[in-house]
């Protein structure tokens, strides 16, 4: 791809748009605005800007269109597929100031949000009116609610309540053209033509600029109970997993959590004290949810006898809520005590459940034949696993030219046991050289042509999700 670089006449007409307190093209905040969470990967934008309306981002995107420049959305920066990398330089666009919850439906549960607000901001927000928005993932704390609709985010309580796409029920867009534009309606059905709305979703900021977010809300569950499940065998960990639906039980969350990914969020997260004996492999985090403690009681008494029957040591329960926040903060804090480790890629995999034992291992055969040890965790309740691939003291030349094979093979493991490359991450930069293992030629061309009807000339979010 060819665009055209910054000229003062754009800087002019930007700094007209946004104000100059709002454009930047300092190196720190160049340099800041150049990476997200993904690995180590860097690249610098020429200028970046932060308007605060609709009507402001149009016309960024107008003069970003006649004038063939790449723009770069971005929301809170902690996307873990380069979603958010300038990759073609240009402009970074900063949803940071669209921060305003607006409007918060009681009588039809629904809530009117701008990109900007913080997941957990906005959960805590709708739960002090006894209503619930379940999506919640590991960067709940930072993360903003557009990036979680542009990446199809999920979290723990996926697998009862759903992703982010499943709350989405009307979005106001900027398209690459410069039209503002509402993609539905704020209805719980809606059957009127295509479903832009969730097109949208999923679509990493390369479709269009989310500026507005209607999500259907529902009503806060009063209790829930919390159990730590350990086992003598990562694979038999996984065996478990379906079998707790097999017996009925649908647990509001269901986490995954093998022992070096254990061991390593204990030394990183301070206050969390967790007895691991030597022989223990991995746990099972579990929770169930509900108003009826006497049903929730239950549904842990028949889970246990489902996991004592997959070599597991004794079970805990989290007695108080502290116990239960110090577990979530635990598991929470795997990625980034991951990260500070070692180098490292991580693979968002993700397959039917009940081929969750068969992915963890053929991930660790991969592993030995391609040279590279990871450390593997994740929501094992909907079958996505976060393979985490620790460079350690491979050679830069192997992890460069040789790795990529491997992750090569796990995807195409994914795909033969049903699954596919990403289930809540996204394809974004680093992925993309992959997509030919999930979709035909033919599937494939359709998709870019749909890319090329939303943005023509190709400025919005250039270099992502295909090569």
């Amino acid at each position: 791809m060819k665009f055209n670089g910054i000229t003062s006449e754009v800087l002019e007409s930007l700094c007209k748009i946004v104000g100059s307190e709002y454009l930047f093209t300092d190196a720190e905040t160049l340099k800041n605005y150049g990476h997200d969470e993904t690995e180590d990967l860097s690249f610098l934008p020429s200028v970046v800007v932060k308007p605060r309306k609709a009507e402001e981002v149009s016309e960024i995107l107008k003069i970003c269109n006649k004038e063939n420049i790449p723009l770069t959305p971005r929301g809170a920066g902690t996307g873990l597929s380069g979603g958010a990398l300038p990759v073609y330089g240009g402009i970074v666009l900063s949803m940071e100031r669209f921060n305003q919850i607006l409007q918060v439906d009681e009588r039809n549960l629904q809530a009117t949000v701008e990109p900007g607000v913080i997941n957990q901001v906005f959960q805590e927000t709708v739960m002090e009116k006894g209503l619930f928005y379940p999506p919640d993932p590991a960067s709940k704390g930072s993360c903003f609610l557009g990036g979680n609709v542009a990446e199809r985010a999920g979290g723990p309580k996926a697998v009862k309540y759903g992703v982010t796409k499943d709350y989405v029920l009307n979005l106001e867009v900027v398209l690459p053209t410069g039209e503002i534009m509402w993609t539905g309606a704020n209805v719980l059905k809606n059957s009127t033509g295509y479903n832009i709305t969730q097109l949208m979703t999923g679509s990493e900021g390369t479709l269009g600029i989310i500026t507005k977010i209607v999500f259907r809300l529902i009503p806060l569950p009063k209790h829930n109970l919390l159990m730590l499940v350990p086992f003598f065998s990562a694979i038999k960990a996984c065996e478990a997993v379906s079998a707790i639906f097999r017996a009925g039980i649908v647990p509001s969350a269901l986490e995954f959590i093998e022992r070096d990914a254990i061991d390593w969020a204990l030394k990183y997260v301070d206050g969390i004290t967790v007895n691991v004996k030597d022989e223990i492999q991995a746990h099972l985090i579990i929770e169930v949810d509900g108003n009826d403690t006497d049903v929730l009681m239950k549904d842990c008494e028949k889970i246990s006898e489902v996991v004592q029957q997959f070599d597991c040591d004794e079970i805990l329960f989290a007695d108080t809520a502290e116990q239960k926040n110090a577990l979530w903060k635990m598991r929470r804090s795997v990625a980034e005590a991951v990260k500070s480790h070692s180098v490292y890629k991580e693979e968002d995999t993700v397959v039917p459940r009940a081929e969750l034992p068969k992915l963890l291992a053929g991930v660790k055969e991969i592993g030995r034949k391609y040279g590279f040890n990871s450390v593997c965790y994740g929501h094992a309740g909907d079958g996505n696993l976060h393979v985490n691939i620790i460079k350690g003291t491979m050679a830069d030349e192997q992890w460069k030219n040789v790795l990529p094979q491997g992750i090569r093979e796990i995807f195409k493991l994914c795909v033969e046991l049903g699954g596919t490359l990403s289930g809540e991450h996204g394809i974004g930069w680093v992925q993309k050289e992959y997509m030919d293992i999930a979709f035909t030629e033919k599937a494939r061309e359709l998709q870019k042509q749909i890319k090329s009807v939303f943005d023509p000339n190709g400025i919005l979010n250039p270099g992502k999700i295909w090569p």
